[in-house]
């Protein structure tokens, strides 16, 4: 795993190799190992490297045999042998050992199609000098991230905005369409980022640069859903078995001690029970718990280890919240609401300290249906019943006057949404538009009413859903938004802040074609989630106390620590008026919601946590940068974000570039 970044002048410039430099010093955490610069001319690569394969090798920048091709590559490709193999066959010629050379040769021989013979996580650039044209490309599910952007007739990419921002400060104008998708979402989802000039390059596209024009098209999108049914169960578990310990096996490569990231669920379980069978040595295992025994699945995990004999390694976690909080959002470049990053930060520390790589059970519950909110959804068409112009009538008259403390509110306005809307509000956290609209200031509300509705990103992928049922609807949306949006955003960042590699082979895309083309019923059946993948973990020896039980995933105890660890400094910071002085919040609002929490009336524990990750990114990450948006700024800032979105403060050139959402 490494960090990469690099720039792409103007012809007849020359590229300073200092500024690459400063761009890959805010990368050492993903590279701490290593650090590589190539510098020609207009164009500047870097890496900051994890030596993972090869380590005494595989040094980057890569370069093909005359040095016309240079590469600098995030992540792992796991079929490299066969790849060199067939290259080397015809007469490509390798100087290292690392898995990342069969790029630069691919690429000779396809271009940019060279990603489609790739099986691996990645985020890379290439740069080919004969052409002058730069490649970025970024893998199929996500797992990795890449960010450009353009300025003063540059492109400049990074796999953090840090990189970009270290080379063009001027680049940090924040987007508030970008913080409204955040309010709604608890993340910001691509190709937004929070900054009006910088964009996420989103998973399974590419993009070409060259002459200063920049085109992006997507190279890879999950098949039809649904089109595969097997005549049995048992021949649907001997091709799942088969094909998931292919998926774990060809992720054991590694020159560096590996382990796996366990959880006591049931993916991360079967994970390691395929682990085990694979592995000569027992499998180094890591998990942590909590002191509050309903957020504690350590006995689960402990239970796992035993039965398959690893090698054990378990923290009882009483994380210094206020501490581990302002850490991280010291690092994040964007504010990011999903508190369970918390234990991922803590669970990978722990791996860390005995390993390099791990693997994990990440990807399950988008793959076979093992979210809560997928039943629940479910079960909810049975409002379809209600005429649309009843709901609209409750949504615009009624529900505006039903007090905020009301039972029940929130549900009758979910209820009062059409089949697809009800999905989105139920995965909304605060947005901006109906529903929480009093909690936000007018100024901000003003922006936002002539701004697109964050949802309508999250419609486009529901309406073209290559799927016939309502199910395999929603697993397509999650794959595309949740899953690379927040939940391998989560792992990224909390692995990477480490120094440790996350593999996930559910999330092998050729093991997530073959399960999306099965049939909703193998993935959920009779309310029975993830009711295939169960019955495989079953199978291998997943102890059954882990298999049916209650589904806790990686939570945290909100609720009980903002009445008790998090009430005094914390709460106060969220009402302060340095916060409420921002301008985006209405204060009479923001306190009544705390008062609602503090008082029971209402859970309120996820929207607080939302609210103070957001101020403490805004104290911790934007002011050291000169940047803190006020109630007289919002305006100016819809303004910028308006003017990046319509290419304005962009080259003329940028002629070509095609929406990601649109093509």
């Amino acid at each position: 795993m490494c960090g990469i970044a690099g720039i792409v002048g103007q012809p007849g410039e020359t590229i300073d190799s200092a500024a690459i430099r400063r761009m890959c010093q805010t990368l050492i955490p993903r590279g701490p190992d290593d650090e590589g610069i190539h510098v020609h001319d207009d164009v500047g690569l870097g890496i900051r490297r994890l030596s993972i394969i090869d380590i005494a090798g595989g040094h980057q920048p890569i370069h093909n045999e005359d040095q016309t091709v240079w590469l600098v590559v995030n992540g792992e490709i796991y079929n490299y042998l066969e790849l060199r193999k067939e290259l080397e066959g015809r007469g490509h010629r390798f100087y290292t050992q690392t898995d990342s050379e069969v790029i630069v040769h691919l690429y000779e021989e396809k271009g940019s199609d060279c990603v489609q013979k790739l099986r691996g996580m990645f985020a890379f650039a290439l740069y080919d000098h004969r052409r002058r044209s730069l490649l970025l490309v970024r893998d199929r599910l996500g797992k990795k991230p890449l960010h450009y952007a353009i300025c003063d007739d540059r492109l400049l990419f990074g796999s953090e905005i840090k990189a970009l921002l270290a080379a063009a400060p001027q680049l940090a104008q924040v987007s508030p369409e970008a913080l409204l998708q955040y309010f709604y979402f608890g993340y910001i989802p691509d190709p937004l980022t929070a900054f009006a000039r910088v964009e996420k390059l989103p998973p399974g596209y590419l993009l070409e640069y060259a002459d200063g024009r920049l085109k992006t098209r997507r190279y890879w999108d999950l098949p039809a859903y649904g089109t595969c049914n097997p005549s049995s169960e048992e021949e649907c578990l001997e091709e799942l078995e088969q094909r998931l310990a292919e998926a774990v096996r060809i992720r054991l490569m590694s020159d560096v001690p590996l382990g796996a990231l366990l959880s006591g669920g049931v993916d991360s379980s079967l994970v390691v029970a395929l682990m085990a069978r694979a592995s000569s040595a027992p499998v180094k295992t890591f998990s942590i718990g909590f002191a509050d025994q309903e957020f504690n699945e350590a006995m689960y995990a402990r239970a796992v280890a035993e039965r398959f004999g690893t090698d054990h390694h378990e923290l009882v976690v009483e994380p210094k919240i206020e501490e581990t909080l302002e850490f991280l959002t010291c690092t994040m470049e964007e504010p990011f609401g999903d508190s369970s990053m918390v234990p991922t930060y803590y669970v990978c520390q722990t791996a860390r300290r005995q390993v390099k790589v791990a693997l994990s059970g990440d990807g399950g519950d988008e793959l076979f249906a093992g979210y809560d909110r997928y039943a629940v959804h479910l079960h909810r068409q049975k409002f379809d019943r209600i005429p649309q112009w009843m709901g609209r009538h409750f949504r615009r008259h009624i529900y505006p006057r039903l007090p905020s403390s009301l039972r029940g509110r929130r549900f009758a306005f979910n209820v009062s949404l059409p089949s697809r809307d009800r999905y989105l509000d139920s995965v909304a956290h605060l947005p901006v538009f109906d529903r929480e609209r009093s909690l936000f200031s007018q100024e901000l509300l003003s922006w936002a009413d002539d701004c697109e509705e964050p949802a309508q990103r999250f419609q486009g992928y529901f309406d073209r859903a290559p799927a016939p049922d309502e199910l395999s609807r929603l697993l397509y949306v999650d794959t595309k938004t949740y899953l690379p949006g927040d939940i391998l955003t989560k792992v990224d960042r909390m692995s990477m802040a480490n120094s440790l590699e996350v593999r996930c082979p559910l999330l092998d895309h050729l093991f997530v074609e073959w399960v999306a083309g099965l049939h909703a019923s193998w993935k959920s059946q009779r309310g029975n989630r993830k009711y295939i993948l169960k019955k495989l973990a079953e199978r291998v020896g997943v102890p059954a106390k882990v298999l049916h039980r209650r589904k806790q995933g990686f939570a945290m105890p909100l609720a009980g620590w903002w009445r008790n660890e998090l009430r005094n400094e914390m709460l106060e910071l969220i009402v302060e008026p340095r916060t409420l002085q921002r301008g985006y919040f209405n204060p009479p609002a923001i306190r009544g919601l705390l008062s609602e929490h503090l008082r029971g009336r209402r859970d309120r524990s996820y929207d607080l946590w939302l609210l103070l990750v957001f101020e403490l990114w805004h104290r911790n990450f934007l002011e050291p940068r000169g940047l803190s948006p006020n109630a007289s700024s919002i305006a100016a800032l819809g303004n910028i974000s308006r003017a990046a979105a319509d290419g304005k403060i962009r080259p003329a050139a940028r002629s070509e570039v095609a929406c990601p959402l649109k093509s």
